[in-house]
């Protein structure tokens, strides 16, 4: 059994050569969130010269801009921050990572890989009961009779396959958007809300089926622009979202129910859109009671590319001008049973989560409850409150202004 989440994380294969920001909480003097850089010898407070991630990433290059800045302030290790990032070990006095982003928008782009797009299915089919899910799924795929991976959403074939399966009584809300010519893209959660590396991540109280969702996070500007990608967890309850497609809200967007972290590597010339097509992300659970589960989810087997997702999330219909980040949706739905019964897999408290890609770093959680979790308070007023506070709400909130 993991004793400290930091005995559960690995570094990014190649260090952290390339550019990574995030944002810690900074006690005492500091007072509040800090946008950082993160280097291969610490990490370092840059909020005196942009006070939000939001406004880094609108700069027209960001990179650029934060090669210009002096590393002067350095609130310790990349290890020291971790470590510390462990609610059940924090030392308050020191500084911690919250999740890396602050003002965006928080989307997320569901029934993105075929297997995941079953999965739903089988929700859909068994009304939310984890027992009738074995039996569900495998006649959904004995009735389909097709790899719906190689099937391209929104294509001549897709649409010939939606017209069978409606003629069989097996079409789908799930089918729909898995290879109909639109993409889901729903609102995750709400800015500011999500939690970061080592923070409690928290399960609807009344939920008995649920499960972690490994994903990439595209980070956009307003404009539209990808500049960088970090690490999800889109915590998931199987039980609400399958009685009721209109319970989704209330499936995704709980309390410490978003994890994103631990820090945002920007694209430069040594991480590009290319690198997280290619990404393979590892999932890992491990509990108290000895239950294991573990599977990687491919990005090369995502149904519709992160850009065509990104145009379909900001577009002259739909604008965000904080910018936003996107969830890119998994194909890893773990199944493996835990307790017996035909449930498969579902979450107990305690468990640890860990999700890693060789080019991000990794991602570390315990499950909690949500009306157990701290309650999320530090908002958008208060964070433009703290900021104000702190001198730091002037030009530094848009860098571009002082030029």
């Amino acid at each position: 059994m993991i004793a400290s989440l930091f005995d559960a994380f690995a570094p990014p294969e190649d260090g952290y050569a390339g550019t990574w920001v995030g944002r810690a909480w900074g006690p005492g003097d500091l007072g509040g969130p800090c946008v950082v850089l993160v280097r291969p010898d610490g990490i370092y407070n840059v909020s005196r010269h942009v006070a939000t991630v939001s406004a880094l990433l609108e700069l027209p290059d960001p990179v650029a801009f934060l090669h210009t800045l002096p590393a002067d302030q350095r609130l310790g290790s990349v290890e020291d921050l971790l470590r510390n990032s462990d609610p059940a070990r924090r030392d308050q006095s020191w500084p911690w990572l919250l999740a890396p982003i602050d003002l965006q928008a928080i989307k997320a782009a569901g029934v993105t890989f075929a297997s995941s797009l079953l999965e739903r299915v089988v929700e859909e089919q068994a009304k939310g009961n984890p027992a009738a899910a074995d039996a569900v799924r495998a006649a959904l795929v004995a009735q389909i009779g097709v790899d719906l991976s190689k099937v391209k959403p929104g294509s001549e074939e897709a649409q010939s396959l939606r017209a069978a399966l409606v003629q069989r009584g097996l079409w789908s809300q799930y089918l729909e958007v898995g290879i109909g010519p639109d993409a889901e893209v729903f609102t995750k959660a709400q800015p500011g809300s999500a939690v970061g590396y080592g923070a409690t991540i928290g399960l609807h109280p009344k939920s008995v089926w649920n499960n972690p969702e490994p994903e990439i996070v595209l980070a956009v500007s307003s404009a539209g622009r990808i500049v960088g990608a970090t690490l999800g967890n889109d915590v998931n309850l199987r039980d609400f979202e399958g009685r009721s497609a209109l319970l989704l809200s209330k499936a995704k967007d709980n309390n410490a129910s978003t994890a994103i972290g631990p820090f945002l590597r920007l694209f430069d010339d040594t991480f590009t859109l290319d690198d997280v097509r290619a990404t393979d992300i590892a999932l890992r659970v491990e509990g108290r009671d000895g239950y294991e589960v573990e599977g990687v989810s491919s990005m090369s087997r995502i149904s519709r590319d992160p850009e065509e997702l990104v145009g379909e999330t900001l577009n002259r219909s739909h604008q965000y001008p904080d910018g936003v980040v996107l969830f890119l949706g998994t194909m890893f739905v773990p199944t493996k049973e835990r307790e017996g019964g035909g449930g498969g897999f579902t979450h107990k408290e305690g468990d640890v989560v860990t999700i890693r890609a060789a080019k991000l770093g990794t991602l570390v959680n315990r499950v909690g409850r949500s009306d157990a979790a701290p309650e999320w308070t530090f908002g958008t007023r208060a964070l433009m409150a703290n900021l104000a506070a702190r001198g730091l709400i002037d030009a530094a909130v848009c860098p571009a202004l002082r030029r």
